[in-house]
């Protein structure tokens, strides 16, 4: 398999992933005016288990670096199996619920906030995993502090958004921070999963590409129960069956699939960095990925075009806020 062995290249891939994982939400918009978001989810699986395979036979196959994707299989136990296929569960159900949130609120505060909040507690649960890993504290939690601010912001933000308008403004806002309640404990359970000598904080034999791998078919296998669930109680309009599914067109389908395979590649790219970068640097700054959706959603989908006054000083301090955050937790590597 090929993983990264310098700190700047790791950087590197650990900001392409961030950028995937705060872009794949561009295809749920794009296919939104006629496309509940429910049936958007399963073509988003399939890019998952699409990119995951074509990673584990190429990238984990490949390389000198420690055993190849099918020899990790073979040797892979059962507990390592299941810490990462509960990783996939718990992402699946977290982000199942982002996804119902930007439908309602929008991506500019669905995100932010299920995001923002996934993000500050997993560093913190990646941080007792993993312990300092020559990581300045004082730094490391001055940007989360900073990243919680941004946070309220966003919150602020909307409720100015949503004034006047038909419709519970709390709802969007309760499931944004069910879903990063939930996605938080993702990569933590992944990590576990993995061999010592790849990543601090690991206590199983899997390699990143196998633990990847093991994750998404965790993510596959949930999506048709918790989904399902989902299209029977929905958060908004009629309830769903999965004739409506097949009535999508070739071009629908595809889209939802482009979003799985965009976040699968930051995946892919952040687990071969994270033997290098350690699991709380690689989570903080992969999940910086609120930053861009926020930009996607403000700027290209103006979600906030005709907000009351004071709105945009509220996304302004919003978006200072995480980017400051974002640059503190990317110095606090010593």
């Amino acid at each position: 398999m090929i993983l990264i062995h310098n700190f700047i290249p790791a950087l590197i891939f650990l900001f392409f992933s961030m950028i995937c994982w705060g872009s794949w939400s561009n295809t749920q918009k794009m296919t939104a005016k006629n496309w509940r978001f429910e049936l958007f989810y399963f073509d988003f699986v399939w890019g998952l288990l699409l990119t995951a395979i074509v990673a584990s036979f190429t990238l984990g196959s490949f390389g000198s670096d420690g055993r190849s994707f099918m020899e990790d299989i073979v040797q892979a136990d059962t507990t390592s199996i299941l810490y990462a296929l509960a990783g996939g569960i718990v992402w699946n159900l977290g982000t199942l619920l982002l996804v119902a949130a930007m439908a309602i609120a929008g991506m500019a505060v669905g995100f932010p906030i299920g995001g923002g909040l996934a993000w500050v507690l997993g560093i913190l649960v990646n941080f007792m995993i993993s312990g300092a890993q020559g990581n300045n504290v004082t730094i490391l939690f001055t940007g989360v502090g900073l990243i919680v601010a941004a946070i309220y912001f966003c919150m602020m933000a909307y409720k100015k958004l949503s004034a006047g308008k038909k419709g519970s403004t709390s709802k969007g806002l309760i499931i944004s921070l069910l879903a990063g309640l939930t996605i938080a404990f993702f990569y933590g359970l992944v990590v576990k999963s993995l061999d010592p000598a790849y990543v601090s904080g690991g206590s199983g034999n899997l390699t990143p590409f196998s633990g990847v791998f093991f994750f998404t078919i965790g993510a596959v296998i949930s999506t048709p129960v918790f989904n399902y669930f989902v299209m029977r109680h929905p958060v908004e309009g009629e309830k769903l069956t999965m004739k409506d599914y097949f009535k999508g067109d070739m071009k629908t389908h595809l889209t939802g699939v482009l979003g799985g395979i965009i976040w699968m590649t930051g995946m892919v790219v952040s687990f071969m960095a994270i033997p290098k970068a350690g699991p709380t640097i690689s989570y903080a700054l992969t999940n910086g990925a609120p930053v861009v959706a926020m930009f996607w959603g403000v700027f290209i989908w103006k979600e906030f075009k005709g907000a009351p006054k004071g709105t945009n000083a509220l996304l302004t301090a919003m978006f200072s806020l995480f980017i400051i955050g974002l640059v503190m937790i990317t110095l606090s590597k010593v």
